[in-house]
């Protein structure tokens, strides 16, 4: 079978053997096929305009500072020209600064700047960025890479980050009487046992032109140890759930206590819930009134992963009333989980804040 299939593309007849395994089924084949492709192509967004600030996520899958060069220009590529450049980057699976060695080593700057530089070699701006570091072990992921959520966030547009010391890998974020956070950024309940083994969620404090935005970047526990989708448990099981489920209660937490001391506070969740946009655990979070912006599309647009030729969401960005009533414009930018060249398994997605200077 040809190795460069995107989706859409068509196939000679197929001759092979229907086989299943490992809860999947697949042909074998047993004579040569070619490939017609559909011409199928890469998405870009609609840059900000006057007034609006846009917001990203996107899992960039295992990077580090000793990825493959070119895994870092495609990926700065991506953010430059077919996110538009946006002025805040959600980013997940940033790996520490030796990527998968397991020597020890927590921090991540060389990653961060590597991907920086990249973006600016790429035609971009030059993005700051900010981070806690996790304890060696503790989060997850690929033994040794220590992968963490984190923001990337552009000053050249009238928005800045506001940093309050204090933030650290156990030290919980509260939130204040006037709606601001205690420490930004700083990460939510680290040591509630849901976030045991995974992913701390990390909430940052922004101000643009005025205007105070509240963002939190989130990589919640995957799926493993779920069913296969075509095994022999029907409906299968998905036990991994219940710890997610955990997660978005902790997340809820967050998200009601700043709602009930500002109201109209603006805050942005955002990031891989690895969950569908039906599923309990992301109810919990739009059961409060957020938004869940994936539902707002047509259902055949839907998706930023595709698994097994299914195609999901896994990826949110859940808006609160204020944020939902201001307006806004959102899409997944399908560049990566239709394509047989990806430089991630995740598909990016974009929100363009309608926001208006001088208004907390």
């Amino acid at each position: 079978m040809p190795d460069d299939i995107d989706v859409g593309d068509r196939l000679s007849t197929a001759r092979g053997v229907l086989d299943y395994r490992y809860g999947a089924y697949e042909i074998p084949a047993t004579a040569p096929m070619t490939r017609t492709p559909a011409g199928l192509e890469r998405q870009t967004a609609t840059p900000a305009g006057e007034g609006e600030l846009s917001v990203a996520t996107f899992n960039v899958e295992n990077l580090s500072a000793v990825s493959p060069a070119g895994k870092v220009a495609e990926l700065a590529r991506t953010i430059h020209t077919n996110l538009a450049s946006p002025g805040i980057v959600i980013v997940e699976e940033i790996q520490d600064d030796d990527g998968p060695a397991d020597t020890g080593t927590a921090t991540a700057a060389h990653t961060w700047q590597t991907l920086i530089d990249a973006i600016v070699a790429a035609g971009g701006p030059r993005y700051d960025h900010r981070q806690i570091d996790p304890l060696d072990g503790a989060d997850g992921g690929a033994p040794g890479g220590n992968i963490r959520v984190g923001f990337l966030f552009r000053t050249d547009i009238g928005l800045s980050f506001v940093d309050r010391p204090g933030g650290d890998a156990t030290t919980p974020v509260h939130v204040t009487p006037d709606g601001s956070l205690s420490i930004s950024p700083g990460r939510i309940d680290p040591d509630h046992p849901a976030f045991i083994h995974t992913r701390k969620s990390l909430a940052g404090e922004f101000d643009f032109r005025g205007t105070r935005l509240i963002v939190v970047a989130n990589h919640l526990s995957s799926q493993r140890g779920d069913d296969p989708i075509f095994g022999r448990h029907q409906p299968a099981r998905t036990p991994s759930r219940v710890q997610r489920g955990e997660q978005t209660a902790v997340l809820a937490g967050f998200a009601r206590d700043l709602l009930a001391r500002d109201p109209d506070a603006r805050l942005l969740l955002a990031g891989d819930f690895n969950d569908t946009e039906y599923s309990p655990p992301v109810r919990t979070l739009t059961d409060l009134g957020l938004l869940d912006l994936p539902t707002t599309l047509p259902e055949h647009e839907r998706y930023t992963y595709i698994y097994q030729g299914n195609g999901q969401v896994i990826d949110h960005i859940l808006l609160s009333p204020r944020l939902t009533h201001t307006g806004h414009n959102y899409d997944i930018v399908h560049v990566n989980s239709e394509f047989h060249d990806q430089v991630s398994d995740h598909d990016p997605q974009i929100v363009r804040l309608h926001l208006h200077p001088h208004t907390r």
